[in-house]
């Protein structure tokens, strides 16, 4: 058994999608690997998607949610799986970050300062995100606005020095052989625990 310990954190909410097949071939890759791992479709969590109140007042947690800070402690490795949407991450999965990623477990604002402490460091992570339009178009052109969210606003701000980019596009009207090309890319990125 690989000490590594990985979570699969799939952001797509349609079972059915590309997405759900990617987290299958990347958890099939962490099993070949020997990877200890554990994994969270957001989809099938039971929470408001609004943090009701901001930061003015606590949102109290549902169960599904502390289940979800536990393994996002537990894991050495985040594996997040999403579609990107206009620009963005779908919105069941901005709720989750929201709900989820708060001061006091992922980071602390210090007293009378603009810097915080950030408590996930040592963690690295990998986004796997599936796009309808080339990659380099969208990284070049359009500035790739949610990888900059999730690597630098998100993952980098919690203290996950480590972030490597998985861009998969355009999959859209793209051929069959195309789509089983990445599923085993993605197995072998699994396989490595990357």
């Amino acid at each position: 058994m690989n000490s590594k310990q990985i979570l699969i954190i799939n952001g797509h909410p349609d079972k059915e999608s590309y997405n759900f097949a990617l987290a299958a071939a990347y958890k099939k890759g962490l099993q070949e690997g020997g990877f200890e791992y554990k994994e969270i479709n957001i989809r099938d969590l039971d929470f408001k998607i609004n943090l009701e109140f901001g930061y003015r007042k606590r949102t109290e947690l549902e169960p599904d949610l502390l289940d979800a800070q536990e393994k996002l402690k537990w894991a050495d490795h985040l594996v997040w799986i999403y579609p990107v949407w206009w620009g963005s991450v779908p919105a069941i999965m901005k709720g989750f970050l929201d709900r989820v990623l708060l001061p006091g477990f992922a980071f602390k604002k210090r007293e009378n300062s603009v810097w915080w402490d950030k408590f996930f460091t040592g963690k690295t992570s990998r986004l796997i995100c599936t796009l309808d339009q080339p990659a380099w178009f969208y990284s070049l052109v359009n500035g790739g606005p949610s990888h900059k969210a999730m690597k630098r606003l998100t993952m980098n701000f919690i203290g996950v020095k480590s972030v490597k980019i998985t861009s998969i596009g355009p999959l859209r009207l793209s051929k069959e052989s195309y789509r089983k090309n990445w599923l085993q890319k993605v197995e072998k990125l699994g396989k490595a625990g990357k």
